[in-house]
């Protein structure tokens, strides 16, 4: 079990400042999609955003806990069904995930779209990503029952998936990380479907320069926790009852 009362409330608050900076950058969907943080050591007890509630009016005390190894039948209408199903089976099944967050956003939908939605590595956001996200292209329904624990046999090792016709989700051990990396591949399918639009030849870099970069990106110093600090400090400002 995650640690004293101070931490869950810290955890509650990193979690649901994210969610509205989500909605800030138009990123969600209407009141669909999830981010979820483990607060047990097996991962199998979870925070995660109700259904029904805006993204950008959340606060640290609509988010609920959940238990994975849960039937369907008795988790309630505050919680969507599919949402709890990919979530849930992602929590039981892959032990880095501690933190899930999955959205339908504009560039990365539109990328698993594509008959191939590989991203190649053309500037240095999408090469953040070169040979680290796991590519589904066998999207079978909405994500209930074998399809969530479908996805989670995709996922493997990766930290995060493309989900084909579908959207994207993230994993990471920290709330700060899992954002992080939701951001910039958005930012990275942004500049590669824009790219792909101007109907020019792409300037794909080697093999070696975008595994580079990508090794680059994961030793950069505290990235992701600034960037997460510095979010927190508009909302503090701005939306402070996102803490309450």
């Amino acid at each position: 079990m995650m640690g004293n009362n101070m931490e869950r409330f810290e955890i509650r608050c990193d979690l649901a400042a994210v969610l509205r900076w989500t909605a800030r950058l138009n990123m969600h969907e209407s009141i669909a999609n999830h981010y979820s943080m483990a607060v047990s050591s097996d991962g199998a007890r979870f925070l995660m955003n109700p259904y029904g509630v805006h993204w950008s009016k959340m606060r640290a005390s609509d988010l609920l806990e959940l238990d994975a190894n849960a039937q369907i039948d008795d988790i309630g209408d505050k919680v969507d069904p599919t949402a709890w199903a990919i979530h849930g089976a992602m929590h039981r099944e892959v032990p880095h995930a501690r933190c899930i967050m999955h959205v339908h956003s504009k560039y990365a939908t539109a990328l698993s779209c594509l008959k191939d939605p590989a991203m190649p590595p053309i500037d240095q956001n999408t090469m953040r990503f070169y040979n680290r996200v796991a590519v589904d292209t066998g999207f079978d329904g909405m994500g209930l029952g074998d399809e969530a624990l479908r996805l989670a046999g995709v996922l493997g090792n990766k930290s995060m998936m493309l989900m084909g016709q579908h959207g994207f989700l993230t994993v990471g051990p920290t709330i700060a990380r899992a954002f992080d990396d939701i951001y910039y591949y958005e930012r990275a399918a942004e500049t590669y479907m824009t790219a792909l639009a101007s109907g020019k030849e792409l300037n794909i870099a080697s093999h070696e320069v975008a595994e580079k970069t990508a090794v680059q990106w994961a030793e950069y110093p505290n990235f992701s926790d600034k960037h997460l600090e510095a979010i927190r400090a508009v909302l503090d400002e701005e939306e402070p009852e996102y803490r309450e």
